[in-house]
């Protein structure tokens, strides 16, 4: 029991700020919907990350237990897709999603070794916005070869210009006169966070914000096989680096989102327990993006430069203008 004692003390002040950020991010996302449980999480630790309230220590202890949360998060994020509802979208919104997908994803890479910014953060950035944001990031940061600084960035620019989103989406939907669940559509791809569709689809009516919904966790289904892809190449590519450092073929807390999903999909488990799991999803992905904001400074992101704010905002009006001609050719 000694020993048992000696191994759990150091954790819990680490743990007691992780659970304290992730309550007040959730509670935060109640009073006010349009800003997302993840959003506050992330703001709350860029701000306990840029100031010395931490003490290293804890910031270590944040950072391991915040990984393991993000890979169950991701485990229970599955048990939001049921395959059925985004096949009845129809192949034409379907083949739209896959290809605004797939373009912004390389196109941002592109754009970003253009810009003459990293591998690391191209790949990071890309991932967050054609899939969904910070959680999308935060998965694909352990197949990727990246520094730590180009997480937190990645994290802020998602965060940055999903929030520009909800306003831009509905004003630029009036002004080329769509309507309906026209503007649920284009949210749903457009826009990163789930909690940052709603909002962009409400002035629309509620039937649009059921389709955006729809959309934007098909945009998540392709989360699986992205992250594999860039896994294998990832793997192709470490093995001529020095240290031989190579990521997993198939991250186990992928397998786990994909049989999430094929057990959703089925439709065995019952409403109460569906609820339940996207609660503690939705829980521990905020305790994730804490410790990923933890590690954000500030003063580091300045020093970026704008060719990283450049890239973020190259890649919204890529994801914007693909989504709007995917859904007007094949919608």
């Amino acid at each position: 029991m000694t020993t048992l004692v000696r191994k759990v003390l150091p954790l819990v002040p680490g743990l007691g700020v992780t659970l304290a950020a992730v309550a007040v991010s959730y509670l935060v996302n109640l009073v006010v919907p349009v800003v997302s449980a993840l959003t506050a999480a992330v703001i709350l630790g860029v701000a306990a990350g840029s100031t010395p309230v931490l003490s290293e220590d804890v910031r270590a202890v944040v950072a391991r237990l915040t990984k393991r949360m993000l890979r169950v998060g991701v485990v229970l994020l599955g048990l939001q897709l049921a395959l059925p509802a985004v096949l009845d979208l129809g192949p034409g919104v379907i083949a739209a999603v896959v290809l605004t997908v797939v373009v912004t994803f390389f196109g941002t890479i592109l754009l970003g070794r253009l810009l003459g910014l990293s591998h690391g953060l191209s790949v990071l950035v890309g991932t967050g916005f054609s899939i969904c944001g910070a959680s999308a990031v935060a998965a694909m940061e352990d197949v990727v070869e990246r520094d730590d600084s180009d997480v937190a960035t990645a994290i802020a620019l998602v965060t940055c210009y999903g929030a520009l989103a909800i306003a831009a989406v509905p004003l630029l939907a009036e002004w080329f006169g769509i309507t309906g669940t026209d503007v649920g559509a284009w949210s749903g791809l457009a826009v990163h966070e789930v909690a940052q569709v709603v909002a962009a689809a409400t002035p629309a009516g509620a039937a649009a914000v059921t389709v955006a919904v729809v959309v934007k966790l098909s945009r998540v289904v392709l989360l699986a096989p992205m992250v594999m892809s860039v896994s294998v190449l990832e793997r192709r590519r470490s093995s001529r680096r020095v240290d031989g450092a190579r990521p997993p073929l198939v991250p186990l807390f992928v397998l786990g989102f994909l049989a999430m999903t094929g057990l959703r999909s089925v439709e065995v488990l019952p409403a109460s327990v569906l609820d339940v799991a996207k609660v503690a999803c939705t829980l521990l992905l905020a305790g994730a993006l804490f410790g990923l904001g933890c590690g954000v400074r500030v003063g580091r992101l300045v020093r970026t430069g704008g060719r990283a704010l450049l890239l973020g905002l190259l890649s919204t009006i890529l994801i914007g203008a693909t989504s709007f001609v995917a859904l007007a050719v094949l919608g």
